[in-house]
């Protein structure tokens, strides 16, 4: 008996809960009573009640003692079960498992793993024997990182998850599921639109005969190139073609850089009618209908910039430009021009005032496009102002003597307008046209710019990048033309002869901007810019005082000579990395770039130099063979093919400089393996 009651220290814990002791109390209790009415009956029956109540505690003890030798042995057989399959889980089951030590080296690999490895054995190599790139993601792996990385090795795709504090690595063979994304992924729509760029200047004055020939050829080797990558191509009208395919057709496009446009343009160019594409291609849109819009939006993209070329656009992505490397071609026709010029008037007229705005760090093709269309606005009796975020003691010496010029002819209080005081001034009829520029942050100031941007018009000669104002009235932008001011200026042409038109110092602020483009005329000047300039020479435009602008300082004289002998050269490009604590003047550092231009052998040219404590430059030039606006985007910039620039912040100019000659040798190793 005594060896029962001692054995109930050695149950289980589930036996020895307190509600079990409770039961035995009252057990207990009820056999005590039953023995007291027991004994007032007779001696008798208490020893009989004693004798059971003794005989049911030995058989209740043998019982709970059986219940839990059972209950051990099952949680003992069951322990070794999960145990026993664990190891062979972890022996089997489909997922690579490794084992590795503080010396990084293999200790074990599952059978699994060492299926795909064959006869190989790894146990005892380093990491590093095994696979570089699996020995990157184990030694790198953070202790908080809960994604999985991935890794091409043995010939499948595995998912690797990294236990650090284990020193085990376990690989899951996801080879089929991406096979099966990828498919997806490839199987997927996307929808294209192709334009001839020039197809009626090219046309205008062949005869019919000519013309079905260009158009058969056109669409012949279009058709032929993208049937060949399984994308197909049905013509909407004379100069335009739409595209549908899945995007393994499209990878195979841009893999070859949808050279097509360079078969087309060069054979159409031996015969005297060069004919250029531009291309608007989207996917990954929610349907059908949003597809095709995205497409059109991203064709107006390559039109805006140019022309020639291809942009492919996903939701949430940067756009994909394909192209571009040749200078866009002026349009003989002004159709367009006398259109833009009256739908503009047309929305002066609608406004109560009119403010015109270019960009920061304003040139004379800014100002002088904002005071032309600001001349605009006053030939039909619409107050204007030219927006300046700085007083005339900021202003440079061009900048001061212009002020002083404009002064004698219109006041100069009647031009310029503070941001300040212009916000001051809007309302909701006021009308914003941006001069030169179509960036918004770009622009002279930006809270002018969102205080009207429902009521903006965009007039520029920069390719238009991805960076664009969501809603425009009117947006007139001509890559072709040497100069805003040069646009501004066609504008006139359309104008009544009965108001007064521009002022001397006006015209010749205008001729200062399309000269200074255009380098006095050697650069981008088709015959629509001198037209412009005979026009504004005939209005009064003077070429004195456009001199008296283009003069600059000695010290600035002094700085160019300086960042030029700084200049060094590779193979066709001549780069400057001025000192990262002085700083340029911007036209400086333009000029700069120009005149190495002039150096034999060179072809493109980059000067890079601080503008402020936070800012770094650089400003790239082309003769026209090379494009410099492609590399200027890559590091957040644009401009033209051989006018580009961009503007870095908390960088040096060394670092910036790197990374210019980073792109540089990865464009020319591209060009290279094409």
């Amino acid at each position: 008996m005594f060896n029962h009651f001692r054995s109930m220290g050695s149950l289980p814990a589930f036996f020895q809960n307190k509600r079990l002791a409770w039961m035995a109390v009252l057990v207990t209790l009820m056999s005590i009573m039953g023995l007291v009415f027991s004994l007032m009956v007779s001696w008798i029956a208490a020893l009989i009640w004693v004798a059971l109540v003794l005989f049911a505690l030995v058989f209740v003890f043998d019982t709970l003692q059986l219940i839990g030798k059972d209950t051990e042995h099952y949680i003992a057989g069951l322990s070794y079960r999960i145990n026993r399959g664990e190891q062979e889980a972890i022996a089997h089951m489909p997922i690579g498992v490794l084992l590795f030590n503080e010396n990084y080296e293999i200790d074990w690999v599952n059978p699994y793993l060492q299926s795909f490895l064959g006869d190989e054995r790894v146990v005892t190599e380093t990491l590093a024997d095994a696979d570089d790139l699996l020995a990157n993601i184990i030694i790198n792996w953070h202790p908080d990182k809960t994604e999985p990385s991935h890794l091409e090795w043995l010939g499948r795709i595995f998912e690797v998850k990294v236990q650090p504090e284990l020193r085990a690595v376990y690989l899951l063979d996801v080879s089929d599921a991406m096979a099966i994304e990828q498919a997806y992924e490839e199987g997927k729509l996307f929808f294209g639109v192709v334009s001839l760029d020039n197809y009626d200047e090219v046309t205008e004055r062949m005869n019919d005969a000519d013309i079905a020939d260009i158009r058969s050829y056109v669409t012949r080797t279009i058709s032929s190139w993208m049937e060949e990558r399984g994308i197909y191509v049905r013509r909407l009208t004379a100069d335009r073609y739409m595209l549908i395919g899945y995007r393994e057709g499209l990878k195979r496009a841009e893999a070859d850089k949808f050279n097509v446009m360079n078969t087309i343009r060069e054979t159409t160019s031996i015969q005297n009618t060069p004919i250029t594409l531009s291309i608007g291609i989207a996917y990954h849109e929610d349907n059908i209908m949003d597809m095709a819009t995205a497409a059109q939006t991203q064709l107006d993209l390559a039109l805006g910039r140019g022309g020639d070329q291809v942009v492919v656009k996903a939701p949430d992505q940067d756009a994909r430009f394909y192209g571009g490397n040749t200078n866009p071609m002026a349009k003989r026709t002004r159709v367009r021009a006398r259109v833009i010029s009256q739908a503009l008037i047309e929305l002066i007229n609608q406004a109560d005032q009119v403010f015109v705005m270019g960009h920061t760090r304003a040139d004379m093709d800014s100002i002088g496009a904002g005071l032309g269309v600001r001349r605009l606005a006053q030939m039909v009796n619409k107050p204007a102002w030219v927006v300046v975020n700085s007083d005339t003691t900021k202003m440079h010496a061009d900048m001061l003597l212009l002020h002083e010029e404009l002064a004698k002819d219109t006041g100069a209080e009647e031009a310029w307008i503070l941001p300040d005081e212009a916000l001051a001034k809007v309302t909701e009829n006021s009308l914003l046209v941006l001069v030169d520029h179509s960036k918004p942050t770009l622009t002279e100031s930006l809270p002018v710019l969102d205080a009207m941007r429902d009521r903006l018009v965009i007039i520029d000669h920069h390719r238009r990048g991805e960076e664009f104002p969501e809603r425009t009235l009117l947006t007139y932008i001509e890559s072709y033309a040497s100069s805003t001011s040069e646009l501004v200026t066609e504008l006139f042409e359309y104008q009544p002869r009965r108001s007064q038109g521009l002022t001397r110092i006006e015209a010749t602020t205008l001729l200062a901007g399309i000269q200074l483009d255009t380098k006095s005329f050697t650069l981008r000047s088709g015959t629509r810019t001198f037209d412009a300039a005979s026009y504004l020479r005939s209005v009064g435009a003077d070429g004195q005082l456009i001199q008296a602008f283009m003069k600059e300082s000695l010290a600035d004289y002094r700085d160019r000579a300086h960042l030029i002998e700084r200049s060094i050269m590779t193979d066709d490009i001549a780069i400057v990395i001025g000192e990262d604590d002085i700083e340029y003047d911007a036209v400086v550092a333009a000029q700069v770039a120009d005149s190495l231009l002039q150096v034999i052998g060179v072809q493109r040219s980059f000067v890079v130099a601080r503008r402020d404590a936070q800012t770094v430059a650089i400003s790239a030039r082309s003769t026209g063979a090379k494009s410099v606006q492609l590399i200027m985007e890559q590091m957040g910039g644009g401009g033209h093919l051989s006018n580009a620039a961009t503007q870095l912040t908390d960088i040096t100019t060394k670092e910036a400089g790197q990374q210019l000659i980073a792109l540089l040798d990865a464009a020319q190793a591209e060009e290279t393996t094409e």
